[in-house]
């Protein structure tokens, strides 16, 4: 069964993550929510990303201001990691930059700022690639869409 952690940084972030974990609900993709900051709670995100590589296929990771969530799971975890960088202070560049400004090895795939909604939906796509339910499930959202 495909599972999704979405991720964020603090308790502020939920109202902007929390559309990602409804549109998987929505089409019966199973997700969990946690909020760790990889500034104060580093060792807590070490442990979410040993749960992450045992029970997880896909971390959407949200986070604002020195948003550094998404680069420490990625650099912790080999499964796909999708950045939200959120809106906090500067129009959400602070945020942008340090989702998608990432070293050589170590890739974040970055949506738009606060685009949880799209981190879901490339969630969909990535797990869509060895599952043909969820392949379903995915054209039947962009028909949603074409409503």
């Amino acid at each position: 069964m495909a599972n999704v952690m979405i991720m964020m940084g603090s308790n502020s972030d939920m109202d902007i993550m929390k559309k990602a974990q409804e549109l998987l609900t929505s089409y019966d993709i199973n997700s969990e929510i946690i909020v760790a900051s990889a500034h104060r709670n580093p060792q807590r995100v070490h442990e979410i990303a040993q749960e992450v590589e045992e029970n997880y296929d896909v971390v959407i990771a949200g986070a604002g201001m020195a948003a550094h969530l998404a680069g420490v799971m990625a650099s912790l975890v080999t499964k796909p990691v999708i950045g939200v960088p959120i809106n906090a202070s500067l129009n959400g560049l602070d945020s942008l930059l340090s989702v998608s400004q990432m070293p050589p090895g170590i890739p974040v795939a970055t949506v738009a700022i606060n685009g949880s909604k799209n981190a879901a939906i490339l969630a969909m796509e990535i797990l869509a690639l060895s599952n043909d339910d969820i392949k379903q499930k995915l054209k039947s959202l962009r028909d949603d869409f074409n409503k």
